[in-house]
């Protein structure tokens, strides 16, 4: 994905570590941004050596924020250490990140982490979809915002369909949803923070789609054929080694 030309300069002079990948998540990944929607960027940085085996150690997270032409960014970067054992947890997130087709910048490393994937996909991860489809629901309740109701859909649906293949899919335009979906889309794009539509279906009707989907989701993870724990850790620990030592 290319970045406006001024917004990459920017990350180039502020980021202080070389990028093993960078791209972009957030509501343009997820298949609904609106004209007025942040750009999150999420990725890798690679920690010299002198400042991981020293005693004046490097920053494992650098977080960038800043407004380019009134198109507010954010950038978060991990170092690869940090970001492996984040794999090798339950974190949806950091799967989503990885896998992302919305590429800004990549490497060797990148395509050694998203060729790792399938092996660190576990039927655990389930759980953090549905505790992220929980607080977001209770946030529509709360606000009556159309962004967290897609959002609960949006993480509903792509566990399912994790728990289903095994295959990352974080876009809400390519996952199965209710058949009013498309319509709960087209008014996001028009408003980051807008309201519900007053034609959208109800609240108890919305209210038994995420429950149905939700048992969905758990019943797909009790028969799951994904392990319960990575199957790769070996190999991601040899691939932080081998970059430390490049």
């Amino acid at each position: 994905m290319n970045l406006p030309e001024g917004m990459t300069a920017r990350l180039a002079a502020d980021h202080p570590y070389p990028r093993a990948f960078l791209t972009v998540s957030g509501a343009h990944l997820y298949g609904f941004p609106s004209k007025d929607s942040d750009i999150d960027l999420r990725g890798v940085h690679v920690l010299p050596l002198e400042e991981i085996v020293g005693l004046d150690t490097g920053d494992e997270t650098i977080t960038l924020m800043w407004d380019h032409d009134g198109v507010e960014a954010d950038a978060v970067t991990h170092d690869l250490a940090k970001f492996c054992a984040l794999l090798l947890r339950r974190n949806g997130y950091v799967l989503e990140q990885v896998m992302s087709p919305l590429v800004v910048a990549t490497s060797e490393v990148h395509a050694e982490l998203k060729a790792l994937v399938p092996g660190l996909v576990t039927s655990n991860h389930a759980h953090h979809y549905l505790g992220f489809a929980r607080s977001q629901w209770q946030l529509f309740e709360r606000s009556r915002e159309l962004k967290p109701l897609l959002y609960t859909f949006r993480v509903l649906l792509t566990g399912i369909h994790l728990m289903r293949t095994g295959e990352v899919e974080a876009d809400l335009t390519h996952l199965t949803g209710p058949s009013y979906m498309p319509d709960l889309i087209e008014a996001k794009r028009a408003a980051e923070h807008g309201a519900l539509p007053e034609d959208a279906p109800g609240t108890s009707r919305l209210h038994d789609d995420v429950a149905a989907l939700t048992t969905r989701l758990e019943d797909e993870r009790g028969r799951s054929d994904l392990p319960e724990f990575p199957a790769n850790r070996r190999a991601l620990h040899d691939l932080v080694v081998r970059t430390r030592l490049r």
